[in-house]
């Protein structure tokens, strides 16, 4: 920072996401990050006051496009759009000022999912009222089952890595411990993994993913130097297409399918990498467990000798 004031730059190297949705890096964080910078310098407003801000203009947004009418859509698009861009601030400052808690995270969680339920249903009845095609109730109840499944399989999917990656760690400090008792005159070496590799080394648990799609590497490579995540439609797109490209261009039904399918598809992707990441695991674990069997019956046999 420079005499006390957060900058353009500091925004960028603290606030952004190391990865995000291309949507975001393209069409959020360009606006969003030039109003970070006088929002953090010059007022008081905290992270869950943006969010109540963004979903005031959700609910805005939510109320144009009942009207239904192709002007009150285009609106609603607007204000959907601005509505995120401000929920994108929210983190952003929490993460440039160190503000942000528990709580607020929760909030807005539970803010962004209420607002896609209420558009949806706002957008897709109010077709309904002017056209009286049940269709649209239909797309209504498919778009908020999609949102809501993908961000509740995120969740367990983040636990499950979590429990593998805590179950290697674990297994690994065991098998440490048992090769350091059966040599305690020896000092941890400065890099473990030279000494003891089976014990140390990092956790890959993408192998099997990386030798059946070897090319995948390489364009992952390209989107992270942009900041790109592989996952290129991903629950921001599908919001973005639903509420802001079928609006505005006035294909609703067409898009909403579409984008579902879509969705769906990258959704069944990181399926199978998972269960790709299991089939890792569960190697990785057998290994683990034959060397410590291996380290404590060598032991066992050397306190039976000394005795």
């Amino acid at each position: 920072m420079s005499a006390g004031k957060f900058t353009l730059e500091d925004v960028r190297e603290v606030g952004y996401k190391k990865k995000d949705a291309w949507w975001t890096v393209f069409l959020v964080d360009p606006i969003a990050s030039r109003m970070i910078v006088p929002i953090a310098n010059y007022t008081n407003l905290t992270p869950n006051q943006i969010s109540l801000f963004a979903f005031i203009l959700g609910i805005g947004s939510a109320v144009s496009f009942y009207m239904g009418s192709y002007e009150f859509l285009v609106l609603g698009a607007l204000l959907y759009h601005f509505s995120f861009i401000l929920d994108c601030i929210d983190g952003k400052i929490a993460r440039l000022k160190g503000t942000g808690t528990i709580f607020g995270m929760w909030l807005d969680y539970m803010l962004d999912r209420a607002r896609v339920a209420i558009c949806a249903i706002a957008l897709l009845y109010g077709q309904f009222v002017r056209s009286g095609e049940l269709l649209y109730l239909y797309l209504a109840l498919l778009v908020i089952f999609l949102d809501m499944t993908r961000y509740m399989n995120a969740l367990h999917l983040y636990k499950m890595r979590r429990e593998m990656r805590k179950k290697i760690k674990k297994s690994r400090k065991k098998l440490r411990n048992l090769l350091h008792q059966d040599h305690p005159e020896e000092e941890e070496p400065e890099h473990e993994d030279e000494e003891q590799p089976l014990a140390s080394k990092k956790v890959d648990l993408q192998q099997g993913f990386k030798s059946r799609f070897s090319w995948y590497m390489r364009i992952r490579d390209f989107f992270i130097n942009n900041r790109i995540r592989m996952h290129l439609f991903s629950g921001i797109e599908y919001q973005m297409f639903i509420f802001i490209i079928g609006p505005i261009t006035g294909l609703i039904v067409e898009t909403i399918i579409l984008s579902s399918i879509v969705f769906v598809l990258f959704e069944l992707a990181i399926l199978y990498k998972v269960w790709l990441s299991t089939e890792d695991f569960n190697k990785e674990m057998a290994i683990l467990e034959a060397e410590i069997e291996k380290v404590e019956a060598e032991q066992g046999v050397e306190v039976a000798e000394a005795r």
